[in-house]
């Protein structure tokens, strides 16, 4: 009966998302270059265990930038399954967020528009069933960072 059961038994080993840590933090986040994708938090990748199994890295790769703690539980389940549809919403949701930064750069240092005039510009052209929209709101706060983070590296 042993036998059975450490044949078939999950190997684990140390999250690579948080290095077992089980929380995602600064470091991990320019380790794994996620900067304006991620925010600190309770690790989505070993959901706060700090061990994952062989099949979930060979799956999901560790730094899927859909994959957050904020999902909900059924679209993580999905991810961990290899589910393609949802992998595919994440590729989506990656490139939108590039698009997003990229946009903002250009916005910023070629016309030299703050926060609001570049989320207003950009509310303009978003199509009101867009798969990731945003709120103003959270949209100039996103938008904020990028120009800082931009600041940042020209200085």
């Amino acid at each position: 009966m042993m036998l059975f059961k450490s044949l078939f038994k999950k190997s684990t080993l140390e999250c690579p998302r948080c290095l077992g840590t089980t929380f995602v933090d600064w470091d991990d986040i320019h380790r794994l270059q996620k900067v304006l994708k991620w925010a600190p938090g309770p690790c989505a990748y070993c959901l706060g265990t700090g061990t994952v199994t062989r099949e979930m890295i060979e799956k999901v790769p560790v730094d899927y930038t859909y994959l957050t703690i904020d999902l909900p539980e059924s679209e993580m389940d999905k991810i961990k399954e290899g589910d393609e549809e949802i992998l595919e919403k994440g590729r989506i949701h990656e490139l939108f967020l590039d698009n997003l930064i990229k946009y903002v750069e250009d916005q910023y240092l070629k016309n030299k528009m703050d926060a609001e005039s570049i989320a207003n510009l950009y509310l303009t052209t978003e199509d009101e069933t867009a798969l990731f929209s945003l709120e103003r709101e959270n949209l100039i706060q996103y938008i904020e960072k990028i120009i800082e983070l931009k600041k940042t590296e020209l200085n």
